[in-house]
């Protein structure tokens, strides 16, 4: 993993100096093994190691190709061998992963980038054409970032220098707040206007003064997977898990598994105990961190994950939540919060997590993200039936309509509606409840922000591809967005790996019949079946985890006073965003137990924070877009907001 940064004046100026000095502290923290940097003419690149793998400790970045390309390279390669015995003339078994992709550029051009499979983000600067390339892999996993002015062009992978250093305040992307505030932002955006994120499985080609974006690679709606019997299927899960556990394995230092008693976390762990227990794993140890809170009543994750922990027989590091001092929620950490909700000091439960990650020496961790939404986690029939009714097989819709409808203990003619629906716009039919806005948002502001705020959703084609593919595709871009959305502070730095994300294990669960994921009374049932004998049964048997909400709900009514102070005074409503007194009302509702989504609740009081955080560095240019008055007191008022904990 690596950090960098460019700088390209089109005018053929030379990068200011004290520009890059200013930089280079920036990306420090994010690179603590070593700096090294490629500088010519009208062009600099810096670049910060953080080795996670052996190969990565001889990598020279930035890399000087045989042609005289410049490329950077952020990622892990997954298909090492494949591509070494392709180039096997140029390559050894020995290669960095940059040396690999280096010389498939070479071989290929930029057609190369469907063949790196992996998690990644690289910079290639094409000296001889005056063009800049900017990748990422196709799940997006890795952040990069540019910044295009007529005169100059800036690229990073993370946000902070792009921001700090532009020499300029910002205007809010309203776009990215309004995904900020329902299902996260697309992913090509960034909370300031005129700064733009790589979109995932897309190349940027940046000329002097222009920019064109391209697909590279997309999944294959026509590639289906057939097999005469469920041990088939199962089988193949296994193989393909496997796999993705084991290229997530590859590292030089012990790895750190998340393991909440869920069934995606336990899957992983179990799964790599019996990569690492085959020898075919590269890294020295798996270590688990489980986090837990007694103290709520739908919260009971430690039996399930001491289930994990007996099998294994190995007990790892526990973080009991519930005795934690809640953490200070405050607009200002000390430290420059690029994104929203990163602007919180940390809390004692963090700074727990970061010690075993010091102790231990973990530099990567292993995330089960994504693996309730791509095996089939939300037991809906509505895919499947989809399907058959998008192939006019009508016969088989009304058999399934029936047993499903015994089992949801619904009307069939309920569930076909709910099927049909999704084919019909939503201005015909309404926009489902969970995709509402939430009610405190400022009637303007939805109205402009309609189409993020409901998610990006759009119906069902009838014709082309599957609708249980198009649902995947569209499930997959929330997965993207949430992606492009998160950021991990450097204090301590670590690299974070999603093995239900892997490409080739999408590739498979995309291309199987529906039923084989979900079927009546049978969530994730394919992966269940599969993984019988290597998950515990007490996992594999278990309801779904609870959500828990109580705890934010306590924290508001205890401190009503401060919270009441804190909504009265919101930038948010001065930016138009939201209305204040629809937020005190929402709080209140809270406060005496009414029932209301805590997630967007907690997202609006994060995102205020951060506009403080920002108006306070002068980031933003809030002057210029107050809709009142009584805004610009907000912005310029010097006494500190009374801290609110949570």
């Amino acid at each position: 993993m690596s950090v960098q940064f460019g700088s390209w004046n089109f005018d053929g100026k030379p990068v200011d100096r004290d520009f890059l000095e200013k930089v280079s502290p920036v990306l420090a923290p994010y690179g603590p093994d070593g700096a090294s940097s490629y500088s010519k003419g009208n062009i600099s690149i810096l670049c910060r190691a953080f080795h996670t793998t052996n190969e990565s400790r001889r990598e020279s970045q930035p890399h000087v190709t045989s042609s005289g390309a410049i490329l950077t390279w952020d990622g892990r390669l997954d298909n090492r061998a494949e591509l070494i015995r392709l180039l096997r003339d140029v390559l050894t078994i020995s290669s960095t992963d940059v040396s690999i992709v280096a010389a498939a550029y070479k071989e290929w051009g930029s057609k190369c980038f469907a063949k790196l499979i992996g998690d990644w983000a690289l910079s290639i600067w094409e000296p001889n054409m005056r063009s800049l390339i900017l990748a990422k892999d196709p799940i997006g996993t890795r952040h990069l970032y540019y910044s295009l002015d007529k005169d100059q062009v800036t690229w990073s992978t993370i946000l902070d220098p792009l921001v700090l250093f532009a020499g300029k305040s910002f205007s809010l992307s309203e776009e990215y707040i309004a995904g900020w505030l329902s299902f996260f932002p697309a992913a090509h955006l960034t909370p300031y206007a005129g700064i733009h994120s790589v979109p995932p499985s897309c190349i940027v080609r940046l000329d002097p003064g222009r920019q064109t974006i391209s697909k590279y690679w997309d999944f294959d709606p026509s590639n289906r997977i057939r097999y005469r019997t469920d041990g088939a299927y199962e089988e193949h899960f296994r193989h393909v898990f496997a796999e993705s556990v084991q290229h997530r394995l590859r590292s030089d230092s012990p790895i750190l598994a998340e393991l909440s008693g869920g069934m995606d976390s336990s899957s992983i762990v179990c799964m790599a105990d019996t990569v690492i227990a085959s020898g075919v794993a590269e890294t020295p140890r798996l270590d688990t961190i489980s986090f837990y809170d007694d103290s709520e009543p739908n919260w009971d994750e430690r039996p399930y994950f001491t289930k994990v922990e007996e099998k294994r027989d190995r007990t790892g590091c526990h973080i009991d939540v519930g005795k934690q001092e809640s953490f200070m929620l405050q607009f200002d950490s000390g430290r420059f919060a690029a994104i929203p909700g990163s602007c919180s000091p940390p809390s004692e439960a963090s700074r727990q997590f970061a010690a075993c990650l010091l102790s231990q020496r973990n530099r990567v961790v292993l995330s089960g993200i994504g693996g309730d939404e791509v095996t089939g986690g939300v037991p809906t029939p509505a895919p499947e039936l989809a399907d058959l009714l998008a192939r006019a097989q009508f016969k088989q819709l009304a058999h399934r309509l029936k047993v499903w409808a015994l089992c949801k203990r619904k009307p069939w003619s309920q569930l076909f509606f709910e099927t049909a629906r999704d084919f019909i716009p939503s201005g015909l039919v309404g926009v489902p409840k969970q995709m509402h806005s939430a009610p405190w948002l400022n009637p303007d502001f939805v109205k402009r922000n309609r189409t993020a705020l409901h998610g990006y959703g759009s119906r069902l084609k009838l014709f082309g591809p599957l609708p249980s593919f198009q649902e995947c595709l569209f499930t997959l871009d929330i997965l993207r967005r949430q992606l492009a959305s998160s950021a991990f502070p450097p204090d301590p730095l670590y690299e974070k790996r999603y093995p239900y994300l892997d490409r080739s294990l999408l590739e498979f669960l995309y291309a199987i019949p529906r039923e084989q994921l979900v079927r009546p009374g049978q969530r994730r049932s394919l992966a269940r079946r599969a993984l019988v004998g290597i998950v515990p049964d007490e996992l594999l048997e278990r309801r779904r985890k609870a959500f828990v909400v109580r705890g934010p709900m306590t924290s508001i009514s205890a401190q009503w006073p401060a919270f009441l102070e804190f909504s009265q005074r919101m930038i948010s409503h001065s930016l138009g965003i939201v209305d204040s007194e629809r937020f005190s009302d929402a709080l209140q509702s809270v406060r005496h137990g009414q029932e209301l989504s805590v997630v967007l609740l907690m997202r609006t009081l994060g995102m205020e924070l951060w506009l403080r955080a920002l108006t306070r560095r002068n980031t933003l240019n809030v002057r210029a877009i107050a809709r009142s008055k009584e805004a610009n007191k907000v912005f310029t008022k010097n006494e500190p907001m009374k801290p609110v904990t949570l």
